[in-house]
């Protein structure tokens, strides 16, 4: 695998490029409500696990992942209030 890189100012940067679009498009149906809350929590205090899969383009399976075990665990518990807290404490924030 070669790496080809770019000149910006005084550093040279390596043109990373994904090869499959984050964008909804590419993966069907846009995400839903608990993969973007997984992905900011991600962002903001699992940096270095975010950029992991960001980079290894294993984040939005990953997203997609969350988003349909946070529905099937909605689906299943009859008290919504309830099963939000539970999606929230298991799927969204360990």
């Amino acid at each position: 695998m070669e790496i080809t890189y770019t000149q910006i100012g005084d550093y040279m940067l390596p043109d990373i490029i994904l090869r499959e679009p984050p964008s909804p498009d590419g993966y069907g149906e846009p995400l839903g409500r608990y993969a973007h809350m997984r992905r900011a929590f991600l962002k903001e205090h699992r940096t270095i696990f975010y950029n992991t899969l960001l980079l290894s383009e294993k984040l939005y399976p990953h997203l997609r992942e969350i988003d349909e075990a946070a529905q099937i665990r909605l689906d299943n518990i009859d008290d919504r209030e309830i099963a939000h807290e539970v999606i929230l404490s298991e799927l969204i924030y360990n």
